[in-house]
């Protein structure tokens, strides 16, 4: 299984779905989540809410996948989202992406979550390199992929064409043989 569920100390990571769509409503409506997501307009509606888990919906087919962060202290209430995307099978390779409700920011959960997405990836995927994009305004998600170990290897200039604006954003990257 490439992307079998996980448990970490505080979170159970479930692959998304339509019990889900509703925190993916509110989640990715949010503006302060979405600050710095510049691939995808807010969502505004449930249909497009649910379009989204219908996307990520059989991710051992597909090849890409969304684990929705689940709270154990909280009963089970999602807290945000991560995964792998870009797949490349034949060179072993593929972009993480997370993000995480305002709520729960700065208490260490999505550190907690990447580091079993990373696990999982080079385990159950068989990748040698994972890389992330972030907006150069994003220090927190700087700061964090670079505690886990990953390389800032420069700017990918005028990555994403949003609202009328291009927008520069770093590139990221872990090895295997560094984790």
């Amino acid at each position: 299984m490439y992307f079998p569920p996980m448990e970490t100390e505080r979170l159970n990571l479930v692959n998304v779905s339509r019990k889900h769509t509703n925190f993916i409503l509110k989640h990715f409506s949010d503006s302060r989540v979405c600050e710095f997501l510049y691939d995808e307009e807010d969502l505004e509606n449930y249909d497009q809410a649910h379009a989204l888990v219908e996307w990520f919906a059989n991710p051992e087919e597909k090849g890409y996948n969304r684990w929705v962060m689940e709270s154990k202290q909280m009963g089970g209430i999602p807290v945000g989202t991560c995964g792998f995307h870009l797949w490349d099978r034949q060179n072993r390779t593929a972009e993480i992406g997370y993000d995480l409700y305002p709520d729960f920011w700065g208490k260490g959960l999505m550190k907690e979550a990447l580091v079993a997405c990373i696990n999982s990836g080079f385990q159950n995927m068989g990748l040698n390199r994972i890389h992330a994009y972030v907006a150069v305004e994003n220090q927190r998600s700087s700061d964090l992929l670079k505690r886990l170990g990953f390389t800032c290897e420069g700017i990918f200039r005028d990555k994403h064409y949003y609202q009328g604006s291009y927008y520069d954003h770093y590139t990221y990257s872990l090895l295997r043989r560094e984790w």
